[in-house]
């Protein structure tokens, strides 16, 4: 078959994917910073709008809400008109909307915008990491998909500092800390600008020539191709109705789950982090929450360079555990001194970032190319169900059951989520993307279980 262009070199490849990794590691970084940064601007919100609990924990929620909607929406958007077109109108909105944060004259207008920007943070989640894998090698993909995580909580750890120090250490309005989130939505959207269409999602489509030209002038030509199964790719239709497919079912209920069960307990705890340690009498939160999302940065870079070794299954199964039982000791441990309590949600903090990455490798690789970004951006508006549904509870739950009950909550919640991994979590490392993604999960997991 003929080739167009120039052949790219070994290093002019590694350069795009490290331009490519970059763009769309900025984007989740910029999904953590809005997140995190509305944890600490939320009591001074509070206070200066004049919220009831009720409001607040909407506001709190908001963004997750928006997530739900937005995921699946734009998911299926991307899959049915291209990966390029969404990933570069998506952080123009963050732009936007996180400007307008600034002008908000009351509650409930605040929680309008942040739904809006949610669903921005929704549709990132179902096209940056789609758009990564499938232009990435097999042999790192998961490094690479890992590192959109640990951005993540890069993003959030910043927030979290710059909050703190515009609003307790400047004395700046918490508006100025809302619309900081704007500037690097403007660097992600200058990163993203001239990058092709997936060729992956143009073979989808009958574009064989396209793909192959961009996979030449980009990747490296016949051998790129072949090695990472490009060719296996064929001309399927997709949309819900594939999606929720016999083939699929099981393959979204997995990921739908485990990430739920991920990211539950974490946005119920740390977007009122304040709040939460508070009630445990730790007198200095600030610097109790900066530890915590720090350890949970740290843990989602060690997460990210050890993937390829440890395996998916080992990333996934013991941290469930390790959670379970450090926030049980809070939760059953009403006097702990203050250092075991910063400890307990240390380690729980690094455990759930570490395992957290896999959020952004699973659900790209257990699913298929026509339904990729579709299933991403459903599987994450489940997750967020129960992270909304926790978030806005637990303002609540501490007033009436106590903060140790709702620890207690959070520790049952990642025992479900370590039986769930056990039974069906796959393991794809090292493999190629249409072999992950066509093999059943039960027969995937058993074949792992069977070889240790």
């Amino acid at each position: 078959m003929t080739q167009r262009g120039t052949t790219a070199t070994p290093a002019g490849r590694n350069g795009f994917l490290r331009r490519m990794t970059f763009a769309c590691a900025w984007g989740e970084g910029l999904d953590g910073f809005d997140l995190g940064v509305i944890s600490v601007a939320l009591p001074s919100i509070t206070i200066a709008l004049g919220l009831d609990p009720v409001l607040a924990g909407l506001i709190g929620a908001s963004s997750l809400i928006g997530i739900f909607i937005g995921a699946p929406l734009a998911g299926w958007l991307t899959d049915r008109f291209g990966r390029k077109r969404v990933f570069t109108i998506d952080v123009l909105l963050f732009i936007v909307l996180g400007l307008l944060q600034a002008f908000v004259a009351d509650g409930w207008q605040l929680f309008v915008v942040r739904v809006l920007l949610g669903m921005a943070i929704g549709a990132e989640y179902s096209i940056g990491a789609a758009m990564l894998a499938e232009f990435a090698p097999s042999k790192d993909r998961g490094r690479r998909l890992s590192g959109l995580l640990v951005c993540w909580y890069g993003g959030y750890l910043v927030a979290v500092v710059t909050a703190y120090a515009l609003i307790d250490w400047a004395g700046l309005s918490w508006r100025w800390v809302l619309v900081t989130s704007a500037l690097p939505a403007v660097v992600t959207a200058l990163a993203r600008l001239g990058f092709p269409e997936s060729p992956r999602w143009l073979l989808q489509h009958g574009r064989t020539e396209e793909a192959r030209t961009i996979v030449t002038e980009r990747l490296g030509g016949d051998a790129y191709f072949r090695d990472e199964q490009y060719a296996a790719e064929e001309q399927r239709e997709g949309g819900y109705r594939v999606l929720f497919a016999k083939e699929n079912r099981q393959r979204l209920a997995f990921i739908s789950l485990f990430w739920a069960c991920n990211v539950a307990p974490y946005f119920a705890i740390f977007t009122f982090a304040p709040t939460v340690l508070k009630s445990l009498q730790l007198h200095d939160e600030a610097t109790g929450t900066i530890i915590v999302n720090a350890m949970a940065a740290i843990g989602a870079l060690v997460g990210m360079l050890t993937i390829e070794r440890l395996g998916r299954r080992r990333q996934l199964i013991p941290p469930f555990w390790i959670m379970a039982v450090a926030l049980a000791v809070v939760g059953l441990w009403g006097s702990a001194p203050g250092i075991v309590v910063v400890l307990c949600f240390a380690v729980f903090s690094f455990m759930n970032a570490a395992q957290g990455n896999l959020t952004a490798v699973y659900p790209i690789e257990v699913l298929p190319t026509e339904v990729r970004s579709t299933g991403v951006g459903f599987a994450a508006a489940c997750s967020r169900v129960g992270a909304a549904a926790g978030t806005f509870l637990l303002p609540i739950g501490i007033d009436s059951i106590g903060i140790g009950a709702c620890m207690l909550i959070a520790a049952a919640i990642c025992v479900v989520g370590a039986l769930l991994s056990q039974v069906t979590a796959p393991e794809t490392t090292g493999k190629g993307l249409h072999d992950t993604s066509t093999q059943p999960l039960r027969e995937q997991a058993r074949t792992t279980t069977a070889a240790r």
